[in-house]
């Protein structure tokens, strides 16, 4: 058969499991199974123990797990609170005011976090009443927490990096680091919108309750310490040496757990609620992992990656336009798949052509997981615009919509990355 023939039988077999509602592991794991058996001489039942065991018992897989369970304790916590006591009198100047603590807020929380939906849902539950009784715009509110929810992915610690870097071989504690400034900057870009939009929408923004002296806005910052503490404690950990992306996972969930009683809301409730919420999670995070190192094993005994970079290489596209066309590949295959599922499915095939063309694996991290927020709110299948609308009851195309100018946004940052690469490669640079 052709490759071409191959290809096909194998797609259509993934969209069959799929759309028949096969867990997207055991799905992966299928296609890949159906992918040796008819074409590859191996067996597959002996190649899938062996990758699936390999997979699972990876070391640097660890931190996934730890930082999924920090993110859990801190979800369950008065820190969402104590975060909009202590950003709100900072803001209050800006054009747009107390949208800004939707971006502040999930940047902070990011930090922490790890998690986009964990993020969103976080500072949604605080602002969106907030906001909604003080009168700010609907639109706007639910457009900018949806696209600054994306932050959860950007800013370390991030699932998809460590999910990216164990499967590009890439060291997690450099991509931790390279994501800083990129995630500044996006939330930058996320807070000029929203002075723009006040800017052009005048007598939509409220006025603010009252003004604060330094001495009381100083005093409501005390409610950031710990949080910053928090996040002082991960990414130092890192970045000096002191300690790998697995064991600053560790610190972190120590931090949280010591955050957690100080605040008086751990409890054994919360503490069991939160280590189930984790296990589930990582547990399904685990298999999409594994399922999809066998299916690159078995592209591998097939031959498609090898024949899809060569035939890539033929095109003759430069580095940017190859750029380009893996951000429209990602954007549209993130209307249907999780990013898990993206990064994970298609790593095997892509990364080939990525190092031929002579790109930083670091810097490709920071695109893939730039692409990867944008199919958090692209639909049908977009995880921001699930959480929000579960929290908001409007419909999906709603949400979509006010959420479109913020995917702009991040398409502009995928051009920023590309032509100041710097942004990314910088800082782990100099770790």
């Amino acid at each position: 058969m052709s490759d071409f023939a191959i290809t096909s039988l194998l797609i259509v077999s993934l969209f069959a499991l799929l759309g028949s509602g096969v867990w997207i592991g055991l799905t992966l794991t299928g296609v890949a199974w159906i992918g040796m058996q008819l074409f590859s001489a191996r067996p597959a039942g002996d190649a899938m123990a062996v990758t699936i065991w390999g997979s699972a018992s990876s070391w640097t897989l660890t931190a996934l797990p730890l930082f999924i369970w920090m993110g859990e304790i801190l979800f369950r916590t008065k820190l969402s609170e104590s975060m909009f006591r202590g950003l709100a009198p900072w803001v209050n100047w800006l054009p747009g005011r107390l949208l800004h603590t939707n971006v502040i807020g999930c940047a902070i929380f990011a930090a922490v976090s790890g998690s986009s939906a964990a993020t969103c849902a976080t500072i949604g539950k605080m602002t969106l009443p907030e906001l909604g009784h003080r009168g700010y715009p609907r639109d706007i509110t639910i457009g900018s927490l949806a696209g600054t929810g994306t932050l959860g992915l950007l800013i370390p610690p991030s699932i998809i990096m460590i999910v990216y870097g164990v499967s590009a071989d890439v060291s997690i504690a450099k991509l931790f680091i390279a994501g800083v400034l990129p995630g500044i900057l996006l939330a930058a870009l996320f807070s000029g919108y929203l002075m723009v939009w006040a800017l052009t929408h005048p007598g939509q923004i409220p006025e603010p309750d009252h003004r604060m002296s330094l001495g009381e806005k100083l005093h409501e910052s005390r409610h950031l310490i710990p949080v910053v503490l928090l996040i002082a404690a991960v990414l130092g950990s890192i970045y000096t040496g002191f300690a790998t992306a697995t064991e600053a996972a560790a610190v972190g969930v120590v931090g949280s757990l010591l955050l957690s009683l100080v605040q008086g809301s751990l409890s054994w409730g919360t503490f069991k609620t939160a280590l189930l919420g984790a296990t589930r999670l990582y547990c399904m995070i685990a298999l999409i992992l594994a399922g999809a190192a066998f299916l690159t094993l078995a592209m591998g005994y097939i031959g498609l990656p090898r024949h899809l970079a060569e035939y890539i290489g033929s095109l003759g596209l430069s580095p940017f336009m190859l750029i380009i066309a893996l951000a429209i590949f990602y954007i549209i295959l993130g209307c249907f798949l999780d990013g898990i599922s993206m990064v994970v499915l298609t790593m095997g095939v892509i990364l080939p052509t990525v190092q031929a063309a002579g790109l930083d694996l670091v810097w490709f991290g920071i695109f893939i997981v730039i692409v990867v927020e944008m199919a958090q709110i692209t639909p049908p299948v977009g995880f921001n615009l699930f959480v929000l609308q579960g929290m908001t009851k409007r419909d999906i195309a709603y949400i979509a919509r006010v959420t479109l100018p913020f995917f702009f946004l991040m398409c502009a940052m995928v051009l920023l990355l590309w032509f100041f690469p710097q942004i990314a490669t910088w800082m782990p640079g100099h770790m």
